[in-house]
């Protein structure tokens, strides 16, 4: 049952609250999504202070939030001013109410009262509730927004600012505190709504941050908000970039503090790039995309260059590693080794690009083998000498016009998907029909099992072959293919299936 305020209640709340009222510890937020629940509006205050009262006015997608003290309100809205919060992926709005309690009728308001005991006890040390029977519905949507990450086979130094950085992917993080026990590298990292949590969770838990090495182990706290006293290499709180360092070195620098703030509110833009300065920023992002953590540069040396064995040396040319490969990176050189046409050295754009094309490629079938796909030792794959004539084995794709990944940025950051079946098709010309795509694709030597246009948009399709050995297949042979009126087929693989 949803409950919203009375009929008094709803006079008195009329949601006409000015901007710039003064301070309250009463919180007054506008434009929720339609499904929010109260443990959602609830988590929205937890990381500054306990919460003591909220009340939904549910017809008019608003609320009323009500913490301990003023001193929590004023973080609050201060901190929301600088952070657009985000609901549902919708922006939402916060400011102080000109009410200075909340009166609520509690016989009316139960099921946010039940809400409120239920988190405020996981809050109070995991008290049970005394003498309340809270529904289990209540209970179980108050998941923490903190989470308690353990890094596994450190061999490479995590610092907190790595773990802002691959954390801020799912939302803004609020806090982090680390810590050893055990011999072990600990975390706890505080969102400021338990879904950014659970999404986090979800797509980071058992991956590496680099190479082959730091394994994210990931779990729920119990805490639900983090204290942090001082700001430095071990704690941060993102929130009060005022506090001290706390053991001798420098507190952070307004100018840094400020830069953070606006950094935090960036990183809450689903699909904005980390503004933070890496040369490889969108590499980065490719790397977040693909639910892998590389991070740029430091891939185990930053290994540009892939070695591919078991190759069909019948079949395999230099154009056809360049358009596999080229789904998970920006191909610069391909060598097919003259004594050994099996195997064949590959370069990479960066190192991250190599990470990505050997997690998604080794052990995949191109033209009826199984393929293997390591890191190679050599730095950079040579040309032959001018002049010198190596039958077409090896080829330079430094300036393609066919690269994916040129553009920082690009929407193809964003789709970066294992092999699949299901292929997805884009810059389809209006006179081309279902029925020519199905026939160009049988003709790639599969069966081409499903077929279906967007419908918002005929220029893009997908496309499902028999398995997954022959959608690479089809890939190889068709992407950048002539269709007529200029338009070059692009053919990447797609997480959908039709």
């Amino acid at each position: 049952m949803v409950v919203t305020a009375n009929g008094n209640d709803s006079k008195k709340f009329k949601g006409e609250d000015k901007m710039d009222g003064a301070p309250s510890r009463v919180l007054h937020i506008r434009k929720l999504p339609g499904e929010v629940t109260e443990t959602e509006v609830i988590a929205l205050g937890l990381p500054f202070g306990k919460v003591t009262n909220i009340l939904m006015l549910k017809g008019k997608n608003q609320a009323f939030l009500e913490l301990a003290t003023e001193e929590a309100a004023i973080t609050m809205v201060n901190y929301y001013s600088a952070v657009t919060p985000h609901l549902r992926n919708q922006p939402i709005y916060i400011q102080y109410s000109n009410h200075k309690e909340l009166k609520t009728d509690n016989t009316l308001n139960q099921r946010a009262q039940a809400v409120l005991q239920a988190v405020t006890a996981v809050q109070t040390a995991n008290t049970p509730l005394s003498g309340t029977t809270v529904s289990e519905s209540a209970v179980t949507p108050a998941q923490s927004p903190v989470l308690r990450i353990i890094i596994d086979n450190m061999y490479y130094p995590v610092t907190l600012d790595v773990l802002h950085q691959i954390f801020s992917k799912f939302g803004a993080v609020l806090k982090i505190i680390t810590f050893t026990k055990n011999n072990q590298f600990q975390a706890l990292l505080q969102y400021g709504d338990p879904v950014n949590a659970q999404q986090a969770k979800l797509a980071l838990d058992g991956q590496n941050i680099y190479n082959a090495c730091c394994t994210l182990r990931i779990d729920f706290s119990k805490l639900v908000n983090l204290n942090v006293k001082y700001n430095n290499d071990k704690s941060r709180d993102y929130t009060r970039p005022d506090l001290p360092s706390g053991d001798g070195q420098p507190a952070l620098d307004p100018a840094i503090a400020a830069a953070f703030a606006k950094e935090t509110s960036l990183l809450a833009v689903p699909g904005a790039l980390s503004p933070l300065a890496i040369p490889n920023a969108a590499a980065a992002a490719a790397a977040a995309a693909a639910g892998r953590v590389g991070m740029p540069g430091v891939s185990a040396g930053g290994n540009t260059v892939l070695l591919v064995s078991n190759l069909n040396e019948e079949m395999v040319t230099p154009q056809s590693l360049f358009t596999l490969f080229g789904v998970y990176g920006d191909v610069q050189r391909v060598k097919i080794l003259y004594n050994k046409k099996d195997s064949a050295l590959i370069q990479m754009a960066d190192g991250n690009q190599s990470q990505l094309a050997m997690n998604h490629l080794n052990g995949q079938k191109m033209y009826g083998k199984i393929i293997r796909v390591t890191l190679s030792k050599h730095q950079t794959v040579q040309l032959p000498r001018e002049g010198l004539d190596d039958q077409g084995l090896t080829k330079d794709f430094g300036n393609s016009p066919l690269h994916r990944f040129k553009k920082p940025g690009s929407k193809n950051f964003q789709n970066i998907f294992p092999p699949s079946a299901t292929l997805h098709l884009s810059n389809i010309p209006p006179s081309v029909a279902e029925e020519d795509l199905r026939t160009l694709f049988a003709n790639t030597g599969g069966t081409v099992k499903a077929f279906k246009f967007f419908q918002r948009d005929h220029k893009m399709a997908l496309l499902q072959m028999a398995t997954v050995e022959e959608a690479i297949q089809a890939l190889i042979d068709l992407h950048n293919y002539n269709l007529g009126e200029n338009h070059h087929l692009r053919v990447s693989f797609s997480k959908s299936t039709i």
